[in-house]
């Protein structure tokens, strides 16, 4: 990687620098746009202590649910965690720390986190457990509680496509919480399926600005169901 080609050519490199008790902000809604290559990576890596955020925990066995396996991850701040039984038996025995989070409120945390605003106030969350220890003001006669932004030592990011730049490009419903995680990490990491020339995406359609991305690499991906039923 040099200059402006921000193209990497190993998982290995993509990751270069993690290490144990950063923050590890991951992209992805249920199995959907997930970043499972680096994910995978992390679970070789074996770093632990880890802070993640993402709106779900994957599955057990796959997408973040491997890293509940090695015990990598210390506290996840997430908005839905009711996939994986092994996240429901570290939870209750006290070794994973869990911050649950209303879903549009973690979005808007990491986009604040991205803008560099440090806090914002909402009405979600207000009268609830969400809301204790934090500030409540009033305005326009309705009451709102201050939440800090969120940012990560990495972001992890699915995109579908990619220039050597780093302009990313995510495909229908893959444009789910990758758009604002990409903005909001120190080094953000972005995996696609495959990677073109500059020029060859066509600006209006491009997701995630290059400014954003550290580092790119394109990867293979299983791009499993969750939840699979078939008619008998």
């Amino acid at each position: 990687m040099s200059g402006l080609d921000k193209r990497v050519g190993s998982y290995e490199e993509a990751l270069d620098g993690l290490t144990d008790d950063m923050t590890v902000l991951a992209g992805g809604f249920g199995l959907c746009g997930i970043p499972e290559n680096l994910i995978a990576e992390i679970r070789r890596r074996g770093v632990k202590g880890l802070t993640v955020v993402s709106n779900n925990c994957g599955v057990d066995g796959f997408g973040l649910g491997v890293l509940l396996e090695g015990r990598q991850i210390r506290k996840m701040i997430a908005s839905y965690v009711g996939e994986n039984a092994l996240f429901e038996q570290q939870l209750l025995s006290g070794e994973l720390e869990v911050e649950l989070t209303p879903q549009g409120t973690l979005a808007e945390k990491m986009r604040a986190g991205g803008a560099g605003i440090p806090a914002f106030f909402t009405a979600t969350g207000y009268g609830t457990p969400v809301a204790e220890g934090k500030e409540v003001r009033e305005f326009n006669g309705r009451p709102y509680i201050l939440e800090p932004a969120i940012t990560g030592d990495f972001a992890i990011v699915k995109g579908w496509k990619a220039d050597h730049f780093g302009n990313v490009v995510y495909r229908h419903t893959a444009q789910n919480f990758n758009p604002v995680v990409a903005t909001a990490g120190r080094i953000t990491v972005v995996e696609v399926e495959e990677i073109v020339e500059p020029g060859e995406l066509d600006p209006s359609q491009i997701h995630t600005p290059g400014i954003y991305v550290d580092r790119i690499i394109q990867g293979r991906f299983e791009k499993r169901i969750e939840k699979l039923t078939l008619r008998s």
